[in-house]
């Protein structure tokens, strides 16, 4: 009969478990980058539509990292929220 040799296959599963946990490790962050550049995208969006918008009014916002973030984060209510802000200064 064959010998089957449980250390090596031990060995072999934390291996493949190690893996795993490295691999995941590597692809959490890149799954928050993606997010985070897709707020970004929504964020830009809105930000043109509302310049577009106020721009037969003489209003607009500035693009800026705080700006876009804040209105891909928040979406619509982060848009009310930097119109409010701009029009108080």
């Amino acid at each position: 009969m064959l010998a089957v040799d449980w250390k090596l296959i031990l060995l072999g599963l934390l291996g493949l478990a190690g893996l795993y946990l490295v691999g995941s490790f590597f692809v959490t962050p890149l799954k928050y980058l993606y997010r985070l550049f897709a707020y970004a995208a929504v964020g830009i969006i809105l930000l043109v539509m509302v310049n577009l918008g106020g721009s037969f009014f003489g209003f607009h916002i500035a693009f800026n990292p705080f700006t876009v973030l804040t209105a891909g984060l928040l979406q619509v209510p982060g848009v009310i929220l930097l119109v409010l802000l701009t029009l108080m200064i």
